[in-house]
């Protein structure tokens, strides 16, 4: 929007060409998508709680949950907003990854705010279905993998790169839906398991959509891209102002959400974030690298289908509880310090996945 009318008035006045750089756009996003938190948190916090849309929390998890009760819930709802926000303003909006990544990110904010409403608001513990939300899930995701598929304009945008070599890059052909599929339903429902702390998921979050927002700049920059080895993917360069907006937006949520958390993110945003991150990751083809740097999701899920898997097949749990960082908790670490921990672990997993820019 403030590119089009940068453009409009830069024949008046020069120094709105600095509205052309992406790097400045996506700073000014971030700053733009937190100050839209900081500002509007406060208000939603006490509408949410005026709502009574409370947190409920199980008896059988940990007992110093327990005190968690009644924190207002669907926090989620305030980072679409400063997502919107950030990148309608800042973006370009003739760019088509910049409209489906939206697409998705509010379809799945969609799906969450209906199940969190449904249990929290009209106090339905079932929420939405579990069978109601997966299709939908897969309606959407399936979706945004087609689109990416039929409108691709180039073989990169279709092909599996490896990190840590140079030139192989394998055709997926009609294999790229399944994989764009599973990455968008996949990393929704890990951001979704790990949101269980405060602060826990929203960390990892930031740094992960940060990296991407790296990776999507340069895969959008034809010198760049073939300086560094790396799909040339063009138009993709505009998804770092939206990285900008989800990372703006990560941090000025977590100054409410930092342990003692004063608000939780729910399903609404859990949702929407992992969904938006998976789908980035498919456009400028980093799926194995999102992988590595979301690790601690990754990990997450990971976790709970072990533990499923072990007690059905064994009748014995590996973990004393699923996710993981509760199995920590369990052992006698203080939540602090579970939260901080993993945080550090997703700070070098991010490095790892970045250093693969170089690393060929």
């Amino acid at each position: 929007m403030l590119l089009e009318l940068a453009k409009w008035l830069s024949a008046y006045l020069g120094a709105l060409r600095l509205f052309e750089y992406i790097t400045f756009r996506t700073i000014m996003s971030a700053l733009t998508a937190l100050a839209v938190c900081l500002l509007m948190g406060p208000g939603m916090i006490r509408k949410l709680a005026a709502m009574k849309a409370g947190q409920v929390v199980r008896d059988d998890g940990p007992q110093s949950h327990l005190s968690k009760a009644g924190t207002p819930t669907m926090g989620g709802l305030l980072i679409l907003v400063a997502i919107v926000i950030g990148t309608l303003l800042w973006a370009d909006l003739h760019n088509r990854y910049v409209w489906v990544v939206l697409s998705v990110t509010l379809a799945f904010g969609a799906i969450g705010f209906y199940d969190d409403y449904r249990k929290l608001v009209l106090k339905d513990s079932r929420g939405l279905p579990a069978r109601w939300k997966y299709l939908l899930q897969s309606a959407f995701g399936l979706a945004a993998a087609l689109f990416l598929y039929f409108t691709a304009k180039t073989p990169p945008e279709t092909a599996l790169f490896v990190p840590l070599f140079k030139h192989v890059a394998l055709p997926l052909g009609g294999l790229f839906v399944l994989i764009g599929y599973l990455m968008v339903v996949g990393f929704s429902n890990a951001v979704n398991l790990t949101d269980g702390l405060d602060g826990l998921a929203i960390m990892p979050s930031v740094l992960v959509a940060g990296a991407l927002g790296i990776f999507a700049y340069l895969a959008g920059n034809a010198v760049f891209s073939q300086y560094l080895g790396i799909p040339s993917i063009p138009g993709a360069g505009e998804l770092a102002i939206f990285c900008g907006a989800l990372a703006g937006a990560g941090l000025g949520f977590l100054w409410f959400n930092t342990y003692p958390a004063q608000v939780f993110m729910g399903d609404i945003g859990a949702l929407s974030i992992g969904a938006a991150l998976g789908l980035i990751a498919v456009i400028v083809r980093q799926e194995i690298v999102l992988l590595v740097m979301g690790g601690v999701f990754v990990i997450e899920t990971a976790s709970v289908m072990l533990q499923v898997a072990s007690f059905k097949l064994t009748g014995k749990r590996l973990f004393r509880m699923a996710p993981i960082h509760h199995h920590f908790e369990l052992k006698g670490w203080p939540e602090p310090r579970v939260i901080v921990r993993f945080w550090i672990i997703s700070v070098v997993l991010v490095l790892i996945g970045l250093a693969t820019l170089k690393v060929r």
